[in-house]
């Protein structure tokens, strides 16, 4: 089969001929029909975060495909199912945090395109239990995005906690954020699309944004203190500056929600105003196995737009510099 391996993290992927992964008690074989490009595929293969992957691997934690063999044991799926293989690749099942609904941090977690060989190749191995039966009728190129940006978005919404007739505010509208305003509008909340590109502000207003706001020309912590602030603030963008735009921007009682992952890894957060206002910080990792089935029900039902571009495999490294760069209105998803 073909895959895009990381051989060094500074050097480029490289596209090339493995054998087709054997499956084992417990696993599946998955023919991949379509995998997305999450920036955190970047990371891992340049090796930017504390825990780094070890080369050689292959990245892709959006990997939608049909069934084509099943190991002993399983149970779960079968020949000809479409399923999806979340960043979640393997979680221990025992731990408190497995058995009170929490596997994303279960601190034995194996993480599909990380630890365990990815989707970015035309055939991949999972744990049988930790992939998700994609519904009949949902596209795999739609599905793909699902299986990360939009279950991260999602489960950051339920983390918020937000409810009917709040006001969500959604700083970096993409890959993530055109998900994440529209799981929130689901939710019955107003929402305030943040980012410093046009296209991606116009896009928000088509999928139903109340209130865009232009952070290259506008200050937007102004703004959206003149709109009377917000009770949700979900930060996408990476960076520290963001962050502490969005903290400010929040009302008495706000709740702040972290997704994205700055480089340094430090942000400044004012603790009189926090504590005085009652605000809330809360760190928000994908979402279960439960999470994902919910938010592939919801875009089933036709509750949600996936925005994305196509392109190969082979054109891997030219769609991370595409990424990079934000020539990207949304998601990009790989065809083998």
């Amino acid at each position: 089969m073909r895959a895009s391996v990381v051989t060094a993290f500074d050097r480029p992927m490289e596209i090339t001929e493995r054998p087709v992964p054997e499956v084992g008690p417990g696993e599946i074989l998955v023919r991949i029909e379509a995998s997305g490009l999450c920036h955190t595929d970047i990371h891992a293969a340049r090796g930017e975060w504390p825990v780094k992957p070890t080369p050689p691997f292959v990245p892709g934690h959006e990997g939608v495909g049909l069934v084509e063999q099943v190991g002993p044991g399983v149970t779960e799926h079968a020949v000809g199912d479409r399923v999806a293989l979340p960043w979640l690749g393997w979680a221990c099942g025992t731990c408190a945090y497995c058995v009170t609904g929490w596997e994303t941090l279960c601190e034995s977690q194996r993480n599909t395109g990380y630890s365990i060989d990815g989707a970015h190749a035309e055939y991949a191995v999972a744990a049988a239990r930790y992939a998700v039966r994609v519904p009949d009728g949902v596209d795999p190129f739609e599905a793909a995005p699902l299986t990360c940006a939009g279950v991260t978005t999602y489960k950051a919404v339920k983390v918020a906690g937000v409810r009917p007739g709040e006001r969500v505010a959604i700083f970096g509208i993409g890959g993530l954020g055109h998900l994440a305003q529209q799981y929130a509008q689901i939710f019955g909340a107003e929402t305030i699309a943040v980012d410093v590109t046009a296209e991606k502000l116009d896009l928000a207003t088509s999928l139903g944004a109340a209130h865009t706001v232009d952070a290259a020309t506008t200050d937007p912590v102004e703004r959206i203190t003149a709109l009377g602030g917000v009770d949700v603030a979900i930060v996408l963008a990476a960076s520290p500056r963001v962050i502490e735009q969005a903290h400010r921007s929040l009302r008495r009682g706000g709740r702040l929600v972290l997704v994205s992952l700055p480089a340094d890894n430090a942000i400044t957060l004012p603790v009189f105003e926090t504590v005085l206002k009652g605000i809330t910080v809360l760190g928000s990792i994908v979402g279960t196995r439960a999470d994902l089935a919910e938010v592939f029900a919801l875009h089933a039902a036709g509750r949600t737009r996936v925005v994305y571009e196509t392109r190969k495999l082979d054109d891997i490294n030219d769609a991370v510099d595409d990424v990079l760069a934000g020539r990207v209105a949304a998601r990009l998803v790989l065809q083998p």
